[in-house]
């Protein structure tokens, strides 16, 4: 029954051509403002027409608009088989699938539509929202390239598109900075070339861009999308936030936006609110392997180390050819493979049409499963493999690193650290674990971490970042870090303190009067800490050569550590780590508290002791029953660290002893001095 003020549904007792297109055009008109009438319209239509694929369409879109996605679903697959060749009816049906819940069908379906109708824009755009959501960000950026083909009609501009979608990255980038020459204010010009800027990692740049490109278009969503990926990349994560709940007041089911949401969160340490956001994704959408893995490893960090293996289980059970899922499973480091695991592993990898991320993420799985086994030499050959593939994707510059070690060297002399003494920021807040990756810091973090005045947060990315500042910002184009703090005042060292501690706020939740900052990189950037917070803590986690290196090379690392894939590499590495803290030990003695790794594990209370001392803490039981704190915990020692200390895990690369020479040799000193910190060279 018609509401007063609507117009009921037209009759068509006596249908001619006229009527019928009265009627779709009156149903046209209500799916905007009232879908339940335009969804009856097209049913009576259908009691006139039998079988009208116009009045069909109608039909399956209203019932979607209503909120009765299956409903939908069933009317346009229906349409669909009928019509194959309807890019219309394929549109609607992914949409109606993506309202539902199924997203695999959902991509499908849009697939189908673009392919019938490549220059649909708004296919491409939804599409390239699903995949997202979906977890394949390379075919998401390739349907957004699209997406920005199909909506541009400036020849240049085109072509710039085509470009960026063959991705070629180069020749899109020239044309679009032709084009912006003669039209600066160009939205989609400036979409594109942000999307260019971010692809080729260069996230400062593609943040500028798309600043500009929002204050000439404030709500283009897409635009909006790509910001708040490019501020969380940044780990501007209160920014990022805030842009996504933006999309998200506009259009609160979309999946790609929630996915985001989730990601941004996690990353902020709200382990429970990722949770919630995933767990909304999955419950509607539930087929979704990308998104079940990033649910696991939330559950992960919050401890829920049973629900996690569930999660990702239930990836793999979606895509098994995954490799993420099965290396997830490896590196929780406390779970055992079973047979018919290794089985499935060993049979996806004779697979030839692997790729490279699924093939290496397998490779380390299988590594873990044999060394669990007690396989070694196997199990080397299986780490050694997905090594090999993530050093070509992503090689080390020893270079480039050893010129970093000269430099901090040459330029952090007694005589520049007492002529800037104490300029920085005098709060005492934050403490520094910093050294090798896999060296014990998760347990100094969390030890630390269960004294009542001490929050442990995360690898915080701030410090690297203020380092990359100060030598393209501050210094100008030629002048390398740390020259570069030359052009600091003393009010600018005391700035970057002060910004420091108030960027990293939001990853406090405790309100305690000290937190941690494990980013094990800082190393590379003690000067700069001491410069800027003359009173932080900063601990350097040292552990035995070879028992550190080979721990790298089994690891697989989600980003970075590009040294860790081969022995020579970790081995330059390791020496060069080394190296620079005893520089730092002979220009600022006493500055850095060393925990040696083996010694806490044969003596935990002295060890702790000491390190408190250092901290200017009392002396708390708690720090030494730290496997009874249930905070969140975000590296590969999680599980870990939520147990005892055992001496089991000190000496566990001697079982690879017999093939390790090449890691010895490359060692050299660094091996021969451990654990005293006599110069390496």
């Amino acid at each position: 029954m018609a509401q007063q003020g609507e117009q009921p549904g037209v009759p068509l007792q006596n249908t001619n051509v006229g009527t019928l297109e009265t009627a779709l055009a009156h149903a046209t008109r209500l799916l905007g403002t009232r879908p339940d009438l335009a969804a009856q319209q097209a049913q009576e239509i259908l009691k006139a027409v039998p079988g009208s694929p116009h009045a069909r369409l109608l039909l399956g879109q209203a019932m979607r608009a209503t909120g009765d996605a299956a409903a939908a679903v069933d009317v346009l697959a229906a349409l669909a088989r009928e019509q194959p060749r309807s890019a219309a009816t394929r549109f609607e049906l992914g949409l109606a699938y993506g309202a539902s819940g199924q997203l695999d069908q959902a991509i499908e379906s849009l697939q189908a539509a673009t392919e019938l109708k490549p220059e649909w824009p708004d296919a491409w755009r939804v599409l390239s929202e699903y995949l997202d959501a979906s977890g394949d960000m390379r075919r998401a950026e390739l349907a957004r390239s699209a997406f920005l083909t199909s909506a541009v009609h400036d020849p240049q501009l085109r072509s710039a598109a085509n470009a960026l979608r063959a991705n070629e990255l180069d020749q899109a980038e020239a044309l679009l900075r032709a084009h912006l020459q003669k039209s600066p204010r160009d939205f989609a010009a400036l979409r594109m070339l942000a999307e260019i800027a971010t692809r080729l990692r260069r996230f400062v740049d593609a943040q500028t861009i798309l600043e500009t490109c929002l204050e000439i278009a404030p709500n283009f969503a897409p635009a909006m999308h790509q910001y708040a990926v490019v501020l969380y990349r940044l780990t501007k994560t209160e920014s990022a936030l805030e842009i996504v709940e933006r999309l998200l007041a506009a259009e609160p089911n979309n999946l790609s936006y929630l996915a985001l949401q989730g990601a941004i969160l996690a990353h902020m340490g709200d382990t429970e609110d990722s949770i919630r956001v995933y767990e909304k994704v999955l419950k509607r959408s539930p087929t979704q392997a990308k998104i079940w893995l990033s649910y696991g490893h939330a559950l992960k960090a919050a401890g829920r180390a049973e629900e996690c293996i569930g999660a990702y289980k239930s990836a793999i059970e979606k895509a098994p050819g995954l490799g993420e899922a099965y290396w997830s499973l490896a590196n929780m480091k406390t779970y055992r493979f079973g047979e018919s695991d290794v089985e499935s592993i060993r049979s996806e990898l004779k697979r030839s049409t692997l790729n490279d991320d699924d093939r290496l993420h397998l490779e380390y799985a299988l590594g873990k499963a044999l060394e669990d086994r007690k396989e070694y030499e196997d199990s080397l050959r299986h780490y050694a493999a997905g090594a090999r593939i993530r050093r070509r994707l992503h090689p080390y510059n020893a270079t480039e690193t050893a010129a970093h070690v000269r430099r901090c060297r040459a330029y952090f002399t007694q005589q520049l650290l007492s002529a800037r003494a104490n300029k920085g920021a005098p709060d005492a807040d934050p403490i520094f674990i910093l050294g090798m990756p896999r060296a014990g810091s998760t347990l100094v973090e969390q030890i630390l971490a269960s004294h009542p005045l001490v929050e442990g947060t995360m690898e915080l990315p701030n410090i690297p970042a203020f380092a990359r500042e100060i030598a393209d910002v501050r210094a100008g184009e030629g002048t390398k870090f740390p020259e570069a703090i030359d052009e600091l005042s003393d009010d600018d060292l005391r700035g970057f303190g002060e910004r420091f501690l108030h960027e990293t706020r939001v990853y406090r939740k405790s309100g305690t009067p000290y937190f941690i900052d494990k980013m094990p990189n800082n190393f590379l950037y003690v000067g700069l800490i001491h410069l800027i917070l003359p009173n932080a803590k900063i601990i350097d986690a040292r552990r035995h050569p070879m028992a550190c290196c080979f721990s790298n090379f089994k690891q697989h690392f989600a980003r970075g550590q590009n040294f860790s894939y081969s022995f020579e590499d970790m081995a330059h590495f390791y020496r060069h780590y080394v190296a620079l803290m005893d520089h730092f030990d002979q220009v600022l003695p006493g500055r850095v508290h060393r925990v040696i790794y083996e010694r806490m594990v044969e003596d935990p209370e002295s060890e702790v002791r000491k390190l408190l001392a250092y901290c200017g803490l009392e002396f708390d039981e708690r720090c030494l029953r730290f496997y009874e704190n249930d905070r969140a915990v975000r590296t590969a020692s999680s599980e870990q660290v939520r147990q005892p200390i055992f001496r089991s895990g000190v000496d566990q690369w001697r079982h690879y002893e017999p093939w390790l020479d090449t890691l010895k040799e490359a060692l050299g000193p660094a091996l021969d001095s451990y654990p005293d910190t006599r110069p390496v060279q």
